[in-house]
């Protein structure tokens, strides 16, 4: 569950510091309290919010931190892939924004915003102010269903998208292969012109390289032997002068006293090496300079060759051995299209394949749903009616698309009828803004009892709604926080009398600004609190009794909706 909640800088709210309990934690406010605030700072938190759109221009930097404990193994799983410690089950998720740019962590340590997303969706579902509106168009269902039952549909589906991707490659294969005999004919003589291109070439690996280098040493041939011929006179070529005559002599000189000290031998042994290394270079340079003959004819050679193979690399490759693959895939292709017939079988079969192993998945698929449908079709239907829709019908009903995509064969809709002898209709052209905040609540209701996330957050779920069936949908809320832990922003006083924790958000004055400040109500600071809600401006001894007893009467209705369940 959601322990708490650590806010620093974020609009209106300079720094709080909130502790949530399990069950029904409510939160309520005057309007432009700064609720919002709160909301936003959590889903910055879990990485689908943006700081810019928070944090006040004079703020340095701005702090969003939540405090998760939990058992959830899917979660405690993802840590240990990350190699995250994880210390009592607590899981704290932390976002920092600064100079422009936010840091995420998880448990000290930081981590990819992806990852945080990621274990968001383990950890807590929100349920914003406009998201029953989704329910307002079919290709939203689909999805709610698959969710239902993903123990038995998550496999089929991972199949199902699998095989799409092998049957979509076979099919453009297939069509980009249907092409006419002429223009077969037509690539068939290209593809023939390039072989024959590439082998005239007759290239051999490392060959460029090789000539680049003889290249390089005939075009600076002239440079070459006068650097040479400079350097054989310094070091003593043809043994007249220069270095080696030089250090001859120094050693011929360092002889005549090396038996007087052991240390003036390893000099002298020093020194014949030097003259041995000198005249070792010497050898090696007039061989080279022997071997330096300028011939026009072969610079040329050369630099026709050089351009051949340039010329084949701009074509078919950067490198020869690239060249030479290229001609390989020519020739098989040549091959393909000298025996045209048995290859078109060949992809014709591959596509039948892939198009009956598909189906055949989303087949199964659709079966598992139908079956998943009828179950969660009556759940919601039932928890429709703990809701105040007394006569309602609610059934899913199913299309077979033409072929299968991705997600199989299904196109679903939710079908709703609120009143006795209507017929079902699409619920998106029946169901008002209330009706629908409703419906999405028996969705959450359901889904909870299936789901392994423990939090859950309601943002005015009570939209467009009032009297008793605010009281239905108050006693729903406390029935799911009987095993998940909720946090819910309302302005009904039904609702909030329900709270097993309840907060106050209010704007305060404080050095000369305007700051938003949360706080937990005590249980006589909760009955003010549904006055106000009451009673509006002016609170009396009236209103404040009528809170006290719609106070009283929602604990005991909470306790009969428990045990009625």
């Amino acid at each position: 569950m959601l322990a708490g909640l650590h806010v620093k800088n974020m609009a209106l709210i300079r720094e709080a510091e909130v502790e949530f309990g399990p069950g029904l934690n409510i939160m309520t406010g005057e309007t432009g309290a700064g609720k919002s605030i709160v909301i936003g700072s959590v889903n910055i938190a879990l990485g689908t919010g943006n700081f810019k759109d928070y944090v006040p221009e004079d703020a340095d930097y701005a702090l969003v931190e939540l405090i998760f404990t939990t058992e959830n193994p899917h979660v405690l799983e993802l840590l240990k892939r990350q190699d995250l410690p994880c210390e009592d089950q607590e899981v704290i998720l932390t976002r920092r924004y600064k100079g422009g740019r936010s840091t995420s962590k998880v448990n000290g340590e930081t981590v990819p915003i992806s990852f945080v997303r990621t274990l968001a969706q383990e950890l807590i579902d929100i349920h914003g102010q406009h998201e029953h509106q989704s329910l307002l168009y079919a290709k939203n269902h689909l999805p709610i269903l698959d969710s239902f039952a993903k123990e038995e549909t998550a496999p089929l589906l991972q199949t199902c998208r699998e095989r799409h991707r092998c049957y979509q490659k076979a099919k453009r294969e297939w069509e980009a292969a249907s092409a006419s005999e002429k223009d077969r004919a037509k690539e068939l003589d290209f593809l023939q012109y390039e072989i024959q291109e590439i082998q005239s070439a007759a290239l051999r690996p490392g060959e460029d390289e090789e000539l680049e280098n003889s290249y390089r040493v005939m075009v600076n041939g002239q440079k070459i032997m006068e650097t040479l011929s400079e350097t054989g006179n310094l070091t003593g070529v043809g043994g007249y002068g220069g270095v080696e005559d030089e250090i001859g002599r120094a050693a011929r000189t360092l002889s005549s006293v090396r038996g007087y000290d052991s240390a003036l031998e390893e000099l002298g042994s020093t020194l014949e090496d030097i003259e041995s290394l000198v005249g070792e270079f010497n050898r090696g340079l007039t061989e080279y300079m022997d071997n330096l003959v300028y011939d026009p004819g072969e610079l040329r050679e050369t630099q026709e060759r050089l351009d051949l193979i340039n010329g084949l690399k701009s074509k078919y490759g950067n490198t020869i051995e690239e060249i030479l693959s290229s001609c390989r895939e020519k020739e098989e292709r040549v091959e393909i299209l000298m025996n045209y017939g048995e290859y078109m079988a060949g992809l014709r079969r591959t596509l039948d394949e892939s198009t009956k192993s598909l189906r055949e998945t989303a087949k199964e698929l659709s079966g598992v749903r139908k079956k998943a449908a009828l179950v969660l079709a009556e759940k919601i239907r039932a928890a429709l009616v703990d809701l105040n829709f007394l006569d309602v019908r609610f059934e899913i009903a199913f299309e077979e698309l033409p072929e299968p995509g991705e997600d199989g064969l299904d196109a679903i809709c939710f079908e709703i009828s609120m009143n006795p002898g209507l017929p079902l209709r699409p619920l998106g052209s029946v169901a008002s803004g209330g009706e629908l905040s409703r419906i999405m609540l028996a969705i959450k209701a359901v889904m909870a009892d299936r789901d392994h996330i423990e939090t859950l957050i309601f943002d005015e779920i009570d939209s467009g709604i009032s009297g008793r069936t605010a009281q239905k949908v108050s006693e729903k809320m406390a029935v799911i926080a009987e095993n998940h832990q909720i946090l819910c922003i309302t302005h009904l006083a039904q609702i909030a009398a329900m709270a097993d924790e309840h907060f106050i958000i209010e704007k305060k004055p404080a050095d000369s600004k305007t700051v938003t400040n949360i706080s937990i109500l005590t249980e006589e600071e909760s009955v003010a609190e549904l006055a106000r809600i009451l009673g509006g401006a002016k609170i009396t001894d009236k209103v404040m009794q009528s809170a006290r007893e719609m106070k009283e009467l929602a604990s005991r209705r909470k306790k009969e909706a428990i045990c009625s369940q």
